[in-house]
């Protein structure tokens, strides 16, 4: 079970926020406003080109 972890970027009153998880060699990613939707998930090569990008 993946122990999930809110955006430190997410607002207080919960509008656009994220949250991330580790699953194992998976990077997890979902809406904080729907738990039980969708999970994306990424490789660790295509995380760090993500978070790379973000900086850019």
């Amino acid at each position: 079970m993946a122990t999930w972890r809110t955006s430190s970027y997410s607002g207080p009153n919960g509008g656009n926020c994220v949250e991330a998880a580790s699953g194992g060699e998976t990077v997890l990613i979902r809406d904080t406003a729907d738990r039980a939707g969708a999970v994306l998930a990424f490789g660790p090569a295509a995380w760090r080109a993500f978070v790379t990008g973000l900086g850019s």
